[in-house]
Protein backbone atom coordinates (compact mmCIF):
# COMPACT_ATOMS: atom_id res chain seq x y z
CA UNK A 1 0.00 0.00 0.00
CA UNK A 2 1.09 3.34 -0.90
CA UNK A 3 0.33 6.85 1.07
CA UNK A 4 1.28 10.19 -1.24
CA UNK A 5 2.34 12.68 2.15
CA UNK A 6 -0.51 15.48 2.57
CA UNK A 7 2.67 17.30 3.55
CA UNK A 8 4.99 17.54 0.80
CA UNK A 9 3.88 14.91 -1.72
CA UNK A 10 6.43 11.98 -0.88
CA UNK A 11 4.89 8.32 -1.80
CA UNK A 12 5.02 6.52 1.75
CA UNK A 13 5.12 3.00 1.28
CA UNK A 14 3.73 0.92 3.32
CA UNK A 15 4.21 -3.21 3.83
CA UNK A 16 1.37 -5.81 4.84
CA UNK A 17 1.32 -4.84 8.43
CA UNK A 18 -0.43 -1.92 7.35
CA UNK A 19 -3.17 -4.03 5.82
CA UNK A 20 -5.31 -3.57 8.86
CA UNK A 21 -4.18 -0.70 11.10
CA UNK A 22 -5.68 2.85 12.46
CA UNK A 23 -3.25 4.94 13.93
CA UNK A 24 0.11 7.75 12.71
CA UNK A 25 2.49 7.20 10.29
CA UNK A 26 5.50 9.38 9.70
CA UNK A 27 6.61 11.06 6.19
CA UNK A 28 10.54 9.93 6.40
CA UNK A 29 10.70 12.96 3.92
CA UNK A 30 9.48 15.83 5.70
CA UNK A 31 8.60 14.27 9.11
CA UNK A 32 5.02 14.95 8.90
CA UNK A 33 2.52 12.91 10.71
CA UNK A 34 -0.31 11.30 8.90
CA UNK A 35 -3.25 9.90 10.67
CA UNK A 36 -4.38 6.67 8.28
CA UNK A 37 -6.97 4.31 8.35
CA UNK A 38 -6.56 1.08 6.43
CA UNK A 39 -8.90 -2.14 5.94
CA UNK A 40 -8.41 -5.21 4.35
CA UNK A 41 -5.25 -3.79 2.69
CA UNK A 42 -7.63 -0.11 1.59
CA UNK A 43 -6.59 3.18 2.65
CA UNK A 44 -9.60 4.53 3.81
CA UNK A 45 -9.23 7.69 5.55
CA UNK A 46 -5.28 9.84 5.67
CA UNK A 47 -5.27 13.04 7.22
CA UNK A 48 -2.63 15.35 9.07
CA UNK A 49 -1.96 14.85 12.29
CA UNK A 50 -2.63 17.82 14.22
CA UNK A 51 -0.65 18.44 17.52
CA UNK A 52 -2.68 19.15 20.57
CA UNK A 53 -0.77 21.95 22.29
CA UNK A 54 -0.92 22.73 26.09
CA UNK A 55 -3.49 25.96 26.82
CA UNK A 56 -1.28 29.15 26.99
CA UNK A 57 -2.38 29.76 29.88
CA UNK A 58 -1.38 26.90 32.05
CA UNK A 59 2.36 27.11 30.30
CA UNK A 60 2.69 30.67 31.01
CA UNK A 61 1.19 30.98 35.04
CA UNK A 62 2.42 34.11 36.46
CA UNK A 63 2.98 33.75 40.28
CA UNK A 64 1.66 36.31 42.59
CA UNK A 65 4.82 38.23 44.86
Amino acid sequence: MRVNCLSCGHKVDLDEAYDDYSGPVKCLACGAILDIEAQEGMLRTVRIHVATLADPDESSQHHGS
